[in-house]
């Protein structure tokens, strides 16, 4: 436990944790909308914020968060009407997000491309105060709307035209669960890095569906998946001098791995026992069909 006693060090296992939490948080629900790529295009976009930071002299989270935010937005206005050119708009806001971070941050006084390693694919060292603070902020906003309007988002996530006719607001709930997850990619970044940011939030959300099919189940398992993953990688890669996020994503990607080999077996348990528990009955061939013994019954 002596990783404890670095100042750095707290901030990072900090931040972790609340990377572990937000990540699948948000994750469960662009999986059911069958989104599960969206915190990828998210963080291209996110660069340019990053960029921005470094030339303007400000403060590079809460640039990539406004500019997150912004990319989310557009990209929910692509898919409401962009219709059949919807997949090259985006395609253009994902590489212009990225050209934008490049072209920005080597155009601020000492910056150059060496600036955004720690963004692209997280850093320890790195994450200073200032960074725990925010981290903390959006983080707290991510929670308060991943738990606080779960049955709202979870009806959209399952079927928007039914939530529509129920009276839900679908157009600003969709609004609000891309801005969700445009705030969790800036609040990982530090530590997993835009780039491998998405992986954590599908991988773990994957894993638990392994082991269970309920809403709640699912949810509880991937934020559990999620923290345990962080932590681990952030310590492992503290010990052995490894790149956080990456050692993080490949945690994630074992722990699906081995739940999946575990939920087999399960399956089959369930399965034998679910047969054993139903009352015995006659043979399938031996059973009357429901219209032949319903024949000559008509009238009674």
């Amino acid at each position: 436990m002596d990783f404890l006693d670095f100042a750095f060090m707290q901030r990072a296992l900090l931040a972790a944790v609340l990377v572990g939490i937000t990540a699948p948080a948000i994750g469960i629900y662009l999986v059911q909308r069958r989104q599960a790529l969206m915190g990828d295009g998210i963080g291209h976009v996110a660069m340019t914020g990053v960029g921005l930071g470094f030339l303007l002299s400000a403060s590079p989270v809460w640039m990539a968060t406004l500019t997150s935010v912004l990319g989310a937005v557009l990209m929910e206005l692509i898919r409401w009407y962009g219709r059949t050119r919807g997949d090259i708009a985006l395609a253009m806001l994902f590489y212009g997000g990225m050209a934008g971070g490049v072209m920005f941050i080597n155009l601020a006084p000492g910056g150059s491309n060496a600036n955004l390693t720690s963004y692209l694919f997280g850093s320890l060292s790195t994450v200073s105060q200032s960074d725990v603070t925010a981290i903390c902020l959006l983080a707290g906003f991510v929670v308060l709307v991943t738990l606080g309007l779960r049955r709202q988002l979870f009806a959209v996530s399952q079927d928007e035209e039914f939530a529509r006719v129920t009276g839900l607001p679908v157009r600003a709930l969709n609004l609000l669960t891309a801005v969700t997850a445009a705030v969790t990619v800036t609040v990982a970044m530090r530590v997993v890095g835009l780039l491998l940011v998405s992986a954590l939030m599908v991988v773990p959300v994957a894993a638990a569906q392994q082991l269970s099919r309920s809403f709640a189940a699912t949810f509880a398992i991937a934020v559990a998946i999620g923290v345990s993953v962080t932590i681990g990688g952030t310590i492992t890669s503290y010990y052995q001098d490894v790149p956080p996020g990456a050692t993080i994503v490949l945690l994630t990607i074992a722990a699906f791995m081995a739940l999946t080999a575990l939920a087999a077996p399960l399956a089959r348990r369930r399965a034998r026992a679910a047969a054993a528990a139903q009352p015995a009955g006659d043979p399938a061939e031996c059973a009357i069909p429901a219209a032949r013994a319903t024949e000559g019954k008509v009238g009674v």
